[in-house]
């Protein structure tokens, strides 16, 4: 049986923001939040990005992280520089915000 396709997150954390490709089923499952939170991030506003527009805008990095996540259910960033970020994607383009922590 096929893997679904990971999602792209554009999350905001305490310390700016991260993109990251998932091939959990959603952002809030306990295993990833376990991860996030043993990187010291407790709380986090993020949005689902589509996908194939992360692979244009990120093409080289894209093809690396994804056959990273090939195998196995995890979470892999994409890219850490907020200014790069911020400047990749429009506020725009950002639909709902999924929002975990007190």
């Amino acid at each position: 049986m096929p893997r679904a396709r990971p999602r792209a997150y554009l999350i905001f954390t305490g310390s700016g923001p991260i993109l990251a490709l998932s091939s959990y089923p959603k952002l809030t499952d306990e295993r990833l939040i376990e991860k996030l939170h043993y990187k010291g991030i407790d709380k986090f506003m993020a949005y689902q990005v589509d996908l194939d527009v992360v692979e244009k805008r990120y093409p080289n990095a894209f093809e690396a992280t994804l056959a990273d996540l090939q195998d196995v259910q995890d979470f892999r960033v994409l890219d850490f520089n907020g200014h790069q970020i911020m400047a990749n994607f429009s506020l725009d383009e950002l639909g709902d915000p999924i929002k975990f922590g007190a």
